[in-house]
């Protein structure tokens, strides 16, 4: 199986597991309790933070572990719009967001909030699937509580242009929440910098475990107040009660220091890998359509406005799940959103304009730090292989 999905998760890295292993079995101790296991364990915990804290830009108290990157949407957002002190009722997200970001809008809106989502620039435009600035500038008044836009699409790659949106937000008083859940490790991210409120990760996503995300909390340049959705012990200053993971706290520590050693190659390697397979595909399948945003840019003109490691596109005459049928050696997505019960059109596609038949017929497919260039020369010769057999 050679595996492009990497939007979807990521390999482990040996180094990772290496540095979780011994906090499984041999350093045990619970990290809330006073006793020398305990403390060792909670030194652990701490130093994980620090090394968080220190390649996110942000202050180590600023950070609260969660199970990953939907506990923390759901931190932020609801416990930032139904704190006690928090009275404006309005709040405002973006077309595209990933449903663990759109689903807890529209719980809000059952609840009274006043709900505005704005779209994104469309399916032909150089910055397609980017959110369009001054219809976000238009959306936001001073009733906005908060303002949630993805720092990098899960589907499309399209990246947002966030310290422009957090100016935006904060002229009115309102808060910004970014899921930056396909940026952290792919990018350089600098929630201080940028000057986000609230950001949202996951490990998996940065060759780290599954099952461990954080959520940053404020970043020094203003207070941040959240209602509590998980209650019980008090942990992490009483935001998230229940026993932090150690072996998962080092896991992601441990996968966000490696990226952040080694963001700039990775980020040419998987550019340069990514391009050679768009060139072979659409060199041998006439009438590929990229969605999203443009993948031949110059980055060191333009700036990247896609993740480098990512390619979605539809194909001309035939559906994506029948193309991934046709070629089970290589694990890539379709541009069905599925869940357990049903599979139904992207909704990031969608709010591209594109009709149904065309996310149907479109794929995504994501290059990572374990894929080879043989592999991916292997990859392109089965896809183009499959394509050809479908259409005979």
């Amino acid at each position: 199986m050679i595996y492009l999905d990497n939007h979807a998760t990521t390999r482990c890295d040996p180094r990772v597991v290496e540095a979780m292993l011994p906090w499984f079995s041999e350093h045990y101790g619970n990290p809330h309790s006073g006793h020398p296991l305990g403390q060792e364990a909670n030194a652990a915990v701490e130093q994980a933070i620090e090394s968080l804290a220190e390649d996110l830009g942000v202050p180590a108290d600023s950070i609260v572990m969660t199970s990953g990157a939907t506990e923390s949407n759901h931190l932020a957002i609801i416990g930032a719009c139904t704190h006690p002190r928090q009275k404006r009722r309005h709040i405002v997200t973006v077309t595209t967001e990933h449903p663990a970001v759109l689903d807890v809008f529209d719980v809000l809106e059952t609840q009274g909030f006043r709900v505005t989502r704005v779209p994104v620039a469309q399916d032909g435009e150089v910055d397609a699937g980017v959110v369009d600035l001054n219809r976000l500038a238009d959306a936001i008044d001073d009733e906005t509580a908060l303002v949630s836009v993805m720092w990098a699409n899960n589907e499309i790659g399209a990246i947002a242009p966030m310290a422009e949106i957090a100016d935006l937000c904060h002229q009115s008083g309102a808060l910004f929440h970014s899921d930056a859940t396909q940026a952290v490790g792919r990018l350089p991210v600098d929630a201080k910098r940028v000057d986000v409120d609230l950001l949202s990760a996951t490990a998996h996503k940065f060759y780290g475990p599954k099952g461990t995300g954080l959520l940053v909390v404020g970043n020094s340049n203003r207070r941040v107040r959240l209602r509590p959705l998980m209650v019980g012990g008090g942990q992490q200053h009483g935001l998230r009660s229940g026993t932090v993971n150690p072996a998962g706290t080092v896991g992601i520590a441990t996968a966000l220091r490696l990226c952040s050693q080694e963001i700039s190659q990775n980020a040419e390697r998987d550019r340069s890998i990514r391009d050679s397979l768009w060139s072979s595909l659409n060199s041998a399948i006439e009438g590929l359509r990229i969605n999203g945003p443009a993948v031949n840019r110059n980055p060191a003109v333009n700036g990247d406005s896609r993740l480098t490691g990512n390619l979605n596109f539809r194909l001309p005459n035939l559906q994506g799940q029948a193309w991934m049928a046709a070629t089970p050696g290589i694990a890539f997505s379709s541009g069905s959103a599925c869940s357990a019960s049903e599979a139904k059109p992207s909704h990031v596609l969608s709010a591209l304009g594109l009709n149904d038949s065309e996310a149907g017929s479109s794929v995504r497919l994501g290059v990572g730090r374990f894929n080879s260039i043989d592999e991916i020369e292997d990859a392109s010769n089965q896809l183009i292989a499959s394509f050809r057999r479908l259409l005979e």
